[in-house]
């Protein structure tokens, strides 16, 4: 299958090796020009289905670009204009004249992705997905689960973003674990607890003497990813001070420990995570837009738990298992009143406040099997809050049978005459069923 040739026209090393290895991630051919000449000439040899390109050039602007590849017996391809907050009024008039779109700085990468790719006819259709996977069952988590293994080991910096709770760390191991060198390292940092005054010391390491209480070298975290992943969790609370040492670490690729006068070469694959809206905080100046565009190069986005429900119970059977495992005694069986309220509470604290609740429950509770007041012990006024109680009862029974069925697949390996069986229904009976809470199953062979 021919793959779709792109033209990125952008100046700024970093933001135009941003965008062109994401476009080569997203399996697109890309030409990247620093100046609108080059870009013009390629545009009348080159078959580009595509044309993003930065307003502002060195030599030639963006308009100037387009009006004069639009004057040419040349077809032009569609041009998406990326402009600053000030340049809009000039985007708009783009439009006007043909231009088929813009983005204003700062920008989702991924957002772009989609528009070029509605552009170009090039979007992925929709697969049968399996019942399962390592992040879970849910269909967001599938697809997660499907493309890790594809960009671990290609890209050189991945951002993950999502609410408290949600399983970032989860996501960032998964990655490590599937991209090479998977032996190494694993270092995890959350950005947010470090002291400011230790910053450079904890990242970058100090020799003997280099302050008062060195007493002897210490590794930064840089040096102790070396080969593998470097975590940092919760990015956007790093001080601005340390967000320029930590660009030109990541674009050098060299440390110097604190104290040191050697220069160390670095190598460990990047990955970020933070709760905040980053492009926001590059808007309102409290994060740099050059180090935003080299972390945000691929963005992996984990939803909150109360958006992937189906996610539940998978993940509450797998917690008592570690929490048995690590308890040294017999895994828990949940009871039917037990999976209900898992699977129809709201979920505040996402995956946390479940692991959270099930490990109190295994703890206190002597029982084999879990009551829904075990793991929601809270009064009865309490305890009704837990239930959504503006839910119809219709709403609330859907999401029990969805609940029901998803553990009685997972139980059966997917196998739909098998859960059928289990459950006291035909197989037409179950494949409706299915087909009414959109349920995924792996097919029998």
């Amino acid at each position: 299958m021919s793959t779709t040739l792109i033209c990125v026209v952008e100046d700024d090393p970093i933001m135009g090796e941003s965008l062109a290895d994401r476009f080569r991630l997203e399996g697109f051919d890309v030409d990247w020009h620093t100046d609108g000449e080059s870009a013009f000439d390629a545009l009348q040899t080159r078959p580009y289905q595509a044309v993003i390109s930065d307003i502002r050039l060195p030599d030639i602007s963006g308009e100037d670009l387009f009006s004069r590849s639009a004057a040419t017996h040349t077809p032009t391809p569609p041009f998406v204009f990326i402009t600053a907050y000030a340049s809009v009024d000039m985007a708009v008039s783009l439009l006007k004249s043909g231009a088929a779109d813009y983005v204003t700085k700062p920008f989702d990468i991924g957002a772009l992705v989609d528009k070029v790719r509605l552009l170009t006819g090039t979007g992925i259709p929709d697969q049968a997905m399996p019942a399962q996977s390592e992040l879970g069952v849910s269909e967001a988590m599938r697809r997660l689960a499907e493309l890790v293994p594809r960009v671990a080991g290609r890209a050189k910096s991945i951002l993950i973003t999502g609410e408290s709770g949600v399983g970032k760390e989860v996501l960032a191991r998964f990655i490590h674990l599937h991209a090479p060198g998977d032996a190494y390292p694993f270092v995890a940092v959350n950005c947010g607890a470090v002291p400011e005054t230790l910053l450079e010391s904890e990242f970058f390491g100090h020799e003997r003497g280099a302050f008062t209480g060195a007493d002897r070298q210490k590794k930064g975290y840089f040096e102790q990813a070396e080969g593998g992943t470097l975590f940092l969790d919760e990015i956007g609370d790093l001080p601005l001070s340390m967000q320029v040492k930590l660009l030109r670490a990541l674009q050098e690729r060299r440390i110097t420990r604190v104290g040191g006068e050697r220069e160390l070469e670095t190598n460990f694959r990047l990955v970020c995570a933070t709760n905040r809206d980053l492009a926001e905080l590059v808007r309102i100046g409290k994060f740099r837009e050059d180090l935003f565009y080299r972390i945000n190069i691929l963005q992996l986005r984990v939803p909150a738990l109360r958006d992937r429900p189906d996610d539940v119970l998978w993940l509450a059977h797998r917690f008592v298992r570690d929490i048995a495992g690590r308890l040294g005694e017999p895994t828990k069986l949940f009871h039917p009143s037990a999976e209900a309220r898992l699977a129809t509470y709201g979920w505040p604290g996402n995956a946390r406040e479940l692991q959270n609740r099930l490990e109190r429950a295994c703890i206190v509770c002597s029982r084999n099997m879990l009551f829904s007041s075990d793991i929601f012990e809270e009064d009865g006024a309490q305890a009704a809050a837990v239930l959504d109680m503006d839910t119809p009862l219709d709403g609330y029974m859907a999401a029990c049978e969805n609940a029901f069925i998803r553990a009685a697949l997972l139980q059966h390996q997917g196998h739909i005459s098998e859960t059928a069986h289990a459950l006291g229904i035909s197989r037409k009976s179950l494949w409706e069923k299915m087909r009414k809470h959109a349920i995924a199953a792996e097919p029998l062979q």
